[in-house]
């Protein structure tokens, strides 16, 4: 029988996951349409494979809220409730005597330091579980009030066929609630991988939401970068860079076509 701390690491494993493939897509959608709007050659660009385009960010789209709708759902096998309700029924979990086989690992014996860095290692308490459903119970009710009709209705069942239904269901949703709502997931898998791996105190961190400010004042290299803060900076050079290939082929092109039809004119038989 596997024990609680061998469950607890598996579906934490679980929970990361599903909220990197949520902020994966849902920060792809929003970075190409973003890159697009700045600029007149990625748009070109875009345009002209637009079917291929459309596809592709419209499964973004869809995939990014059926993430989120299998991470809050309440009924599903693997939701984030069950990891919270793990984490705080069996607070053996994360004992002093678990950390250090953890960070013992396949070593035949302790490292030297293992025994001062686990008298310094945070022990939770209730306390931090409850500030922790705090703050899930928060983003459930946003999403269960704003997200979920758009999840269930339009991308997991068919339930809505007329313009004016679908409009209805998005009007509740902003694209800065739902990039806070995706980047809360992130700083709450961090808080809780820090605990179990590390010995820290579970703590919420503020992470960088804004596609603009990502793109304006991007982290100088060797900085650790979010999920977001990757996809984000990866689509807006692929575009940049593919559109600007795509219009010096273009131009290349042009130019072979002209030296062509010179050539073509210079090798012209007289007439007569």
């Amino acid at each position: 029988m596997k024990s609680w701390e061998t469950l607890f690491e598996a579906e934490l494993e679980v929970f990361r996951k599903e909220a990197e493939a949520a902020i994966q897509f849902l920060y792809g959608y929003l970075a190409v349409h973003a890159v697009a709007a700045d600029h007149e050659s990625v748009h070109k660009f875009l345009n002209e494979a637009p079917l291929f385009w459309n596809t592709s960010l419209g499964a973004l789209q869809t995939a990014a809220f059926m993430a989120l709708g299998r991470i809050f759902d309440q009924k599903s096998p693997h939701n984030l409730d069950v990891l919270i309700r793990m984490a705080q029924k069996h607070p053996d979990i994360f004992s002093k005597t678990g950390l250090g086989r953890r960070k013992q690992g396949t070593d035949p014996t302790p490292p030297e330091w293992l025994d001062d860095y686990l008298l310094h290692a945070y022990g939770p308490t209730s306390e931090d579980f409850r500030r922790l459903r705090t703050h899930i119970h928060k983003w459930r009710k946003v999403y269960e009030s704003n997200y979920r009709d758009i999840r269930h209705k339009l991308f997991a069942h068919k339930e809505l066929s007329e313009q004016a239904e679908t409009d209805a269901v998005f009007q509740k949703a902003t694209v800065k609630e739902l990039q806070r709502m995706s980047v809360f997931l992130g700083s709450l898998h961090d808080a809780l991988w820090q605990l179990f791996f590390n010995g820290r105190k579970p703590i919420l961190r503020p992470r960088r939401y804004s596609i603009d400010r990502m793109r304006d004042k991007p982290l100088p290299k060797g900085w650790i970068k979010t999920v977001q803060e990757r996809i984000v900076n990866e689509v807006q050079e692929f575009l940049v860079t593919a559109s600007r290939l795509s219009q010096q082929d273009l131009k290349t092109a042009k130019k072979a076509q002209r030296g062509g039809a010179a050539n073509r004119r210079e090798r012209a038989p007289a007439s007569g």
